[in-house]
């Protein structure tokens, strides 16, 4: 359009000039004395004329040739920006880190303002020795394994494959609860479906103190005592997964202990609380129950072999032991060789289990009061009778049983081998006097070695009960002999097995003669043996059990289950960065069960 206006300009000026040289050149014949000067004036003017021209075409073809180029410029800018969007469309969000990850929100719960939380990495991740239960606020901590798992959200891929085995998700979450004794924890894992079997990929740990059992008065304040713990869980399962994550709550010794009544209240208010505030789904089947023994111990053995490749596998191999010391209770499991005609004799100990094509017959056995704490309470029990008795005369009434009114203790101080010298401790006689008033036994340590204390801890585990099928291992409970049926596989220890000998600096493998060594040394007191693990010594100063524990865990391993001492035992708080314990081995059974998912 520019350029015929251009062109038409041009041809005015052009039709104008002519007519202008028309005009001189009539006056230059009429007037031949100025001829010479217009002539040169004509001149000029056509030259200025030119150059117009001449700015005027070069402007028009700037203007044209300028066209494309802008045009050029546009389609680049498009495309930028076309590839741009098509990446912010394809990369995952938490990849982009443009704004930081928030802790959401769905129940709107508030936590208890006398709970304290704190999300930490784990260093120890060992539960502090609680003895009296009582119905107190929760100090609440959370640990976990790696803090950037808790803050990041996960993802909802993985990384071994892109398309499930059919009829199976490609991602499954599931979500175990442990009521301990001692504190509850969570357990969250994410397995893939690449194949048949789950195949675990990762797992965020956290646990709480104090425990369910804490709150038998007060069965929602024991429900609103996980808050923190489930938490954890909607920060770590992606949203659109919720509704198709199974948890379950399995309470272990603490709430069997508490008793029927209170221990049922507090399940129920914590079933009610989960299905109301959180959208993940309950297991239909014994979701929040309190577990049975053997299954807290067949769970282990489970999640050990698992983790060790062990089980699961197209060739069946020869599996491990596990001993688990709990607070509350113990549990032994493993697989016994049935070489020379041996089976397992018939009862509740015998268990079949089928797993990865395989079938397995295993022996198991929970001690319900054989945990650590329980224990504690059993050994400083056991001294305080038999001083009572022979400060009436009654040496016969060291055998528990004796009637209340025949325990008269006139003596204000109990001396007690287990613990350091000069070493107090006021211990409750109301349940050794079957009585409600609060009357104290002071406990005084001796500081007699862990030969005289080690005589406590072998009474405590009743190796002369009668044994109605044999053979026994102790408390009159059957067990086919270690020795002989299980010679050369190994034997895997953990809970409060590892937690108390290795910040000794035990390594995770060591015999049992090994065992008695270091129990030698730490009841003697020789905290010199430890001066170059600065860890050690803080461990043995403030615990005044230490020597208590490692006696009976010495007793309990070599006097009770009759491990010979040269016969080595490993220890594992972990395995392949997994916790061990019956919680991945329960949400392994949970998930075999069937694909859950919760209707909106």
């Amino acid at each position: 359009m520019r350029s015929s206006q251009q062109d038409e300009s041009t041809s005015h000026t052009l039709s104008a000039e002519s007519d202008l040289t028309h005009t001189s050149a009539i006056e230059d014949r009429n007037a031949p004395g100025t001829r010479s000067r217009r002539k040169n004036s004509l001149t000029l003017e056509k030259a200025e004329s030119t150059v117009t021209q001449l700015d005027s075409i070069t402007e028009s073809k700037m203007a044209m040739n300028n066209k494309p180029r802008n045009r050029m410029w546009i389609r680049t800018t498009a495309f930028l920006l076309f590839v741009g969007c098509v990446l912010l469309f394809f990369i995952p969000e938490e990849r982009l880190n443009f704004k930081p990850n928030l802790p959401e929100s769905d129940t709107g719960i508030s936590s208890d303002s006398n709970t304290n939380v704190v999300l930490e990495p784990s260093k120890t991740n060992e539960i502090e020795d609680k003895e009296n239960i009582k119905s107190v606020p929760a100090k609440s901590k959370v640990d976990t394994p790696n803090k950037d798992k808790v803050q990041n959200p996960s993802q909802s891929s993985s990384k071994h494959c892109t398309v499930p085995y059919p009829g199976r998700p490609l991602i499954q979450y599931a979500l175990m609860l442990d009521a301990g004794s001692t504190g509850s924890r969570i357990h969250v894992y994410r397995f893939n479906y690449c194949k048949a079997s789950p195949e675990l990929e990762d797992e965020i740990f956290a646990h709480v103190e104090p425990g369910l059992s804490s709150y038998g008065d007060d069965p929602e304040a024991a429900a609103n005592s996980l808050n923190e713990l489930m938490s954890v869980a909607l920060k770590n399962v992606p949203k659109e997964l919720r509704h198709c994550t199974p948890i379950a709550v399995k309470a272990t010794a603490g709430l069997r202990l508490l008793g029927l009544k209170k221990s049922e209240r507090i399940l129920e208010a914590v079933r009610e609380h989960l299905e109301t505030n959180y959208p993940f789904y309950i297991v239909e089947k014994e979701g929040v129950v309190i577990m049975d023994g053997k299954d807290e111990g067949v769970y282990a053995w489970i999640t050990v072999n698992y983790l060790l490749d062990r089980i699961g596998s197209t060739k069946k191999i020869p599996t491990v032991a596990i001993f688990d010391l709990g607070g509350g209770s113990t549990q032994i499991v493993f697989e016994p060789e049935s070489s020379e005609g041996f089976e397992v004799a018939p009862g509740e100990h015998k268990y079949e289990l089928k797993f990865g094509g395989h079938s397995y017959v295993l022996y198991q056995h929970s001690y319900l009061h054989y945990g650590l704490m329980e224990a504690r309470k059993a050994i400083k029990k056991f001294m305080i009778k038999l001083w009572s008795s022979v400060s009436s005369n009654m040496k016969d009434s060291v055998i528990p049983g004796v009637a209340a009114s025949k325990l008269d203790i006139t003596e204000d101080h109990v001396p007690h081998p287990c613990f350091p010298k000069n070493y107090t401790e006021q211990f409750s006689l109301s349940d050794i006097l079957n009585s409600k008033h609060e009357d104290f036994a002071t406990i005084v340590g001796t500081g007699a070695g862990h030969a005289q204390c080690r005589f406590i801890a072998e009474q405590v585990l009743n190796k002369t009960n009668e044994c109605p099928l044999s053979p026994c291992a102790f408390n009159g409970i059957y067990q086919p002999s270690l020795q002989t049926t299980f010679q050369i596989h190994d034997i895997y220890a953990f809970s409060y097995f590892y937690d108390r000998v290795r910040p000794l600096g035990m390594p995770t493998e060591f015999s049992l003669r090994e065992l008695r060594d270091l129990t030698d040394a730490v009841c003697a007191g020789n905290v010199d043996q430890f001066s170059h693990l600065p860890e050690a010594i803080k461990e043995l100063n403030k615990n005044p059990h230490y020597c208590m524990d490692l006696t009976f865990i010495y007793g309990l391993l070599h006097h009770g289950y009759e491990i010979p001492l040269e016969r080595e035992v490993k220890i594992a708080k972990k395995i392949k960065g997994i916790e061990t314990g019956w919680c991945l081995g329960a949400a392994i059974a949970v998930l075999d069960q069937s694909v859950w998912c919760k209707s909106s």
